[in-house]
C-alpha cells in the first residue's frame, strides 16, 4: 500500500464523539515512550502528523487520522505513563478500555513493544485483556535498530515463550524500526490485505 494523503481529522476523549461514518479503523498502542509516534509518522511518510516528544506519555486523547480518504489510523494513549497523576492516569485507561469495546469499525490493534526488553508484565497483561476481550491484534516490536538481529531473534523467542503459556498460537507480529524504515511495507500491505477482505 502506499499512503498518498495522511490527514488529522479530529482529538477527544469521548468514544461518543468519535467519526460516524463506518470506514475501518485501525488502533496504535504501547506504552509510553515505545516509538509510537515516530512509527505512525514513518508509515505516513510525514514528519509531524502525530507530536513526537521525550517526555512520556504526551498523546493523551483518541486521536483519528485519515489515510488515503478510506480507513483511520488511530492513536491511542499508552499505559504506564511515566508523569501523569493516578486520577489522570485512571481517566485514560477508562475511555481506552471504551474504545477498543464500543468501537464496532475498529479491525485490528497494533500493541507497540520495544524490542530491546525482555518481555513486560504490562504488555502481557494488556495483551491478555485483549485476548479475553476478543479484540483483534497484532504485536509491533519498535527500534529494532537498537539491537543485533540475533538479539531481535532471542528477543522474540523470550515473547514466545511467555505468551504459548497462555495462548495456543504467538499472535501475528511485525518487526520494525521507524529511523530506518524497517517494516513499513510488511506492516501497510497487512492493513491493505485487512481491508481489501472487508470491503469483498
Amino acid at each position: 500500500m502506499e499512503i498518498k494523503s495522511a490527514e488529522f481529522v479530529m482529538s477527544n476523549s469521548d468514544v461518543a464523539k468519535c467519526p460516524k461514518n463506518n470506514l475501518p479503523e485501525y488502533a496504535f498502542i504501547g506504552r509510553s515512550n515505545v516509538g509510537k509516534s515516530s512509527l505512525i509518522n514513518m508509515l505516513t511518510n510525514r514528519k509531524s502528523l502525530a507530536k513526537t516528544s521525550g517526555r512520556p506519555g504526551k498523546t493523551q486523547l483518541i486521536n483519528h487520522f485519515i489515510i488515503n480518504g478510506n480507513w483511520y489510523l488511530v492513536d491511542l494513549p499508552g499505559y504506564g505513563y511515566a508523569r501523569v497523576s493516578k486520577s489522570a492516569k485512571k481517566t485514560f485507561q477508562k475511555f481506552i478500555t471504551e474504545y477498543f469495546s464500543k468501537r464496532k469499525q475498529l479491525v485490528c490493534a497494533f500493541v507497540l513493544v520495544d524490542i530491546r526488553h525482555k518481555p513486560q508484565p504490562i504488555d502481557l497483561e494488556f495483551m491478555q485483556w485483549l485476548g479475553e476481550n476478543m479484540i483483534p491484534f497484532s504485536i509491533i516490536f519498535t527500534k529494532a535498530d537498537k539491537l543485533k538481529p540475533g538479539a531481535i531473534d532471542k528477543h522474540i523467542e523470550d515473547y514466545k515463550s511467555d505468551m504459548l503459556q497462555f495462548w495456543e498460537d504467538m499472535p501475528n507480529y511485525f518487526i520494525t524500526s521507524s529511523s530506518k524504515n524497517v517494516g513499513k511495507d510488511e506492516l501497510l500491505n497487512y492493513i491493505q490485505d485487512l481491508n481489501q477482505n472487508l470491503f469483498k
